[in-house]
This record gives structure tokens, C-alpha cells and sequence, in this order.
């Protein structure tokens, strides 16, 4: 059985601003993983190593400055496989800043809290980054 998770932040900046913190490895990189290959494409690699775990999937749909499909899975991991689940990402203007909303379909039962805990984690560091601050080194990088 699967599952979804749900997940929304608030960022003190525009979905323009917030935008290619989801596309650009150099920006991805500061607030979720420790090195990125990202091709922001329909069909382009998604490819993030989060502290240890080697994320992989593709981009399904990007559409700037308001949404980002992509696949998402761990290599070497039988239960949660590359491309196994579906990020989906909805950037909305709200005053002066965004409100995030994030959906994770497909995961299974048993990996919906552990998401549940890494997306709060790194949609924090998200909003602090992407609102131009510095989320300073991951506390999770060395566990």
C-alpha cells in the first residue's frame, strides 16, 4: 500500500525568487544534500546525495515559477527504488512571499514517517535559504 504526504512552508520571498531553489544544484545544495546534478527538464535527472542517500529521479514537469513535478526514490534502496514516488511542488503567491505546498505520492506506508520528519527538516532550511538567509551547515549532515 501507498501512501501521501503533505507538507506546506511559508517563505519570506516570491515564487520567482524561491523557484530555482528547486532547479539549480548550486542552490538546491544549500538547504537540502551535500551535492546535486540537476537537469530542470521534462525528463531531465534529478540527482541529489541528502547526507549519505543517494536521492535519484527525473523531472517530470517544471513549469517557472509555479510548480515542479519529479521522481524520487534512493538508490540501492528496494523498498523506496529511483522513481519509485512522485514530488510535486506548488509554489503560490501569498502577500510578499510564497507559500509552498509540497505533495509526496507513492510512498510506501512505512516511509511516511520517516519523509514526514526529512520534509519538515528541509522545508525549514528551505525557507530560511531561499529567503536570502543562511540556513548555516546542516545539523543532520554528520548523523
Amino acid at each position: 500500500m501507498t501512501d501521501a504526504f503533505t507538507a506546506s512552508v511559508r517563505i519570506d520571498a516570491s515564487p520567482t525568487e524561491v523557484f530555482p531553489y528547486l532547479t539549480d544544484a548550486e542552490l538546491i545544495v544549500r538547504w537540502m544534500g551535500d551535492w546535486a546534478e540537476l537537469d530542470a527538464t521534462a525528463g531531465g535527472k534529478f540527482v541529489v546525495d541528502i547526507n549519505g542517500v543517494p536521492i535519484r529521479g527525473e523531472y517530470v514537469l517544471v513549469e517557472p515559477p509555479h510548480r515542479v513535478v519529479l521522481t524520487w526514490g534512493a538508490a540501492g534502496n528496494d523498498v523506496l527504488p529511483p522513481g519509485a514516488s512522485t514530488v510535486e511542488i506548488l509554489l503560490h503567491p501569498d502577500g510578499d512571499g510564497t507559500l509552498l505546498e509540497l505533495v509526496h505520492r507513492d510512498l510506501p506506508a512505512d516511509e511516511v514517517p520517516k519523509h514526514d520528519t526529512g520534509w519538515a527538516h528541509f522545508l525549514a532550511r528551505l525557507a530560511v535559504a531561499a529567503s536570502g538567509h543562511d540556513p548555516e551547515p546542516d545539523p543532520w549532515a554528520n548523523t
